[in-house]
């Protein structure tokens, strides 16, 4: 079982993003906050992890579990545009902090997936939350685990509904990310308006 908390006894948020390697789409970030001792009591959690140890049918089943049972959770988004205008670390901690503004309650304190954050201060706010950096977060705490989930859930669900439109870059199966097909096809068809221009998107 993931630990349930950083801090006992505070409102605490988890944060973890998805999509930063895609040469297309969105990078999106979730921010998850638990009633402690509730999660401790849901046999589903057990099955929680880095959303990358799961398969596809066990994140979605447990973004049911999660949207349900936890005290607030939200998420957001940064567009490509937005990426290539600020770089994808300020997009995907952007997104994170997006995904934060949208919580009733605030945190009062933040926990955030890698080794990378910029202070958070709430709209309206005077102080910034204090907030803990903790490499490989998802596999350790429950709700960054289920920030994880939600980030990469509501992200491949973006990229199906994008595969619609452009079923030629087959993101439906490589969800953007740089396999060899997705190459091949912006080598023969060009890039889209949700190809990431600062990315290298022609292999070498």
């Amino acid at each position: 079982m993931l630990l349930s908390y950083y801090i006992p006894n505070v409102l605490e948020a988890g944060c973890d993003e998805a999509g930063r390697g895609p040469l297309a789409g969105s990078v999106f970030a979730a921010a998850v906050v638990w009633d402690s001792a509730k999660a401790e009591r849901l046999a589903e959690l057990e099955r929680l992890n880095d959303s990358k140890r799961m398969t596809a049918r066990e994140r979605y089943a447990l973004r049911e579990v999660i949207e349900r049972e936890a005290r607030a959770w939200a998420v957001a988004e940064v567009t490509p545009q937005e990426i290539d205008e600020i770089n994808i670390l300020n997009a995907a901690l952007l997104a994170m902090r997006r995904a934060l503004a949208q919580l009733q309650p605030q945190p009062e304190h933040i926990i955030v997936d890698g080794n990378k954050w910029k202070p958070y201060i709430p709209e309206g706010g005077l102080m910034e939350i204090p907030a803990r950096t903790i490499v490989k977060g998802d596999g350790k705490y429950l709700s960054i685990a289920a920030a994880s989930v939600l980030a990469k859930t509501y992200r491949d669900d973006y990229m199906l509904r994008l595969h619609s439109q452009y079923p030629q870059y087959h993101w439906d199966t490589n969800m953007g990310y740089p396999t060899r097909e997705h190459y091949a096809a912006i080598a023969q068809y060009g890039i889209t308006p949700y190809h990431r221009k600062s990315f290298r998107l022609i292999r070498s």
